[in-house]
């Protein structure tokens, strides 16, 4: 047997893709969202919701070939339900309009702002693929804050690395409007440390998602994410 790597797919291997047919379910559920159009097109939704379940499954791969702590999920894992929860919002539509995904190292669904991790959001129009932190709860913000304080200069280097200034720019996330404690308002990352969150966004077009090499630029802007989510995680570990 031979093995020697790399490993090369047989050529009846199929990439797994998002479809145009999915993307137009999507959009006629945000203007149909209620339970009757819904059951109508129950079938749509299943297909679509398969589609996207591969494509996950297949990303995960590619995420797991630089975060190996991701290998073990499957999109069953990840993928979120398509029914809201109505019960707090005032918003009373029972459907998602989009498919999303979250990939982490997060042990259950409900830990999944406790790690940073790599997310995909398919939404006509206004489709992302993201990863940082999102509102961390106080011990990891405070951890975050430690890390960044003690390795500054390193945090800079990623933020400034030139694939992910290609593609997510800048570190997003609402900041305070004052010095955080314990810090001096003349520490030289102190407009870092005003974050409460640390998100990276990069927004895919409609036409790159139904593109044959979509589940490629994933993994290249996943890949492009990996050293943040890492960073995060580390003030944690």
């Amino acid at each position: 047997m031979n093995t020697n790597w790399p490993y090369l797919a047989p050529k009846s291997f199929i990439m797994p893709t998002i479809s145009q047919t999915t993307l137009q379910f999507l959009a006629e559920l945000k203007e149909n969202n209620n339970k009757e159009w819904f059951t109508a097109n129950k079938p749509r939704y299943e297909t679509a919701k398969k589609e996207f379940e591969q494509f996950v499954d297949g990303l995960i791969t590619r995420i797991a070939s630089f975060d190996p702590s991701v290998a073990h999920f499957t999109a069953k894992d990840c993928v979120f339900r398509i029914y809201r929860d109505v019960r707090f919002s005032a918003d009373k539509s029972p459907y998602k309009s989009h498919l999303g995904a979250h990939v982490s190292a997060a042990a259950k669904r409900s830990e999944i702002h406790t790690r940073a991790g790599y997310y995909i959001h398919i939404e006509p129009g206004a489709s992302m693929l993201a990863g940082g932190a999102y509102v961390p709860e106080s011990q990891w913000l405070k951890a975050i804050r430690q890390e960044i304080s003690y390795n500054l200069e390193e945090f800079k280097g990623i933020l400034n690395a030139q694939d992910f200034k290609q593609f997510f720019g800048e570190i997003e996330g609402e900041k305070l409007k004052k010095v955080p404690a314990d810090y001096s308002p003349d520490h030289p990352g102190i407009e870092l440390l005003k974050h409460k969150s640390f998100l990276a966004t990069h927004k895919p077009t409609d036409k790159q998602l139904v593109s044959h090499d979509f589940l490629d630029h994933c993994g290249r802007v996943f890949k492009a994410l990996s050293p943040l989510d890492q960073f995060l995680n580390r003030s944690m570990d």
